[in-house]
């Protein structure tokens, strides 16, 4: 595929190309910006599109990558890990329900419960609960996956058998 035949596929497929983003983003402007960054990645990788292969299929590929990769590096960048002993700053959503006294009681209750484990479970809880795939515990604390999964299950059923009484 020559370059005036790629370029004009790549303008052919702009409208359609933005409602996905529209509809991935689900705002204006971002949309734009994907479609802006999608656009770019096509033209800097023209030499990898394949001739008689499905072009729009390919663009779409690429803007659902990007979107992809861009959300993950924002839930990363957002991501904080609680390292304090007692879990002080564990990263719990402003709605969780615990803005009222029983609530703020349930979670005292919780940190207790956490606190009192071994630190070779708390750690790794803290981590998936501040938004932290298993993988990602396992790499970063050097522990096989199968472990980082049963310390944090083990941490679960703690906690649920432990505040069974408060539900």
């Amino acid at each position: 595929m020559n370059t005036y035949s790629f370029r004009k596929d790549l303008i052919s497929v702009q409208e359609e190309l933005l409602r996905f983003a529209y509809k991935l983003t689900a705002d204006k402007e971002e949309a734009n910006d994907l479609l802006q960054e999608t656009s770019l990645k096509a033209l800097d990788n023209e030499d990898k599109y394949m001739p008689d292969t499905n072009f729009k299929g390919w663009m779409y590929t690429i803007m659902r990558n990007i979107f992809i990769n861009n959300y993950r590096r924002i839930v990363r960048e957002q991501t904080f890990v609680d390292q304090t002993d007692n879990l002080y700053h564990l990263n719990l959503p402003q709605n969780s329900g615990f803005a009222n006294a029983e609530g703020s009681y349930d979670l005292k209750e919780m940190h207790r419960i956490v606190n009192s484990l071994p630190r070779d479970y708390k750690v790794p809880f803290s981590m998936h609960v501040s938004g932290f795939k298993y993988r990602e515990i396992a790499d970063r604390l050097g522990l096989p996956l199968g472990t980082v999964k049963s310390r944090i299950f083990f941490t679960r059923q703690r906690l649920q058998q432990e505040l069974k009484d408060f539900v």
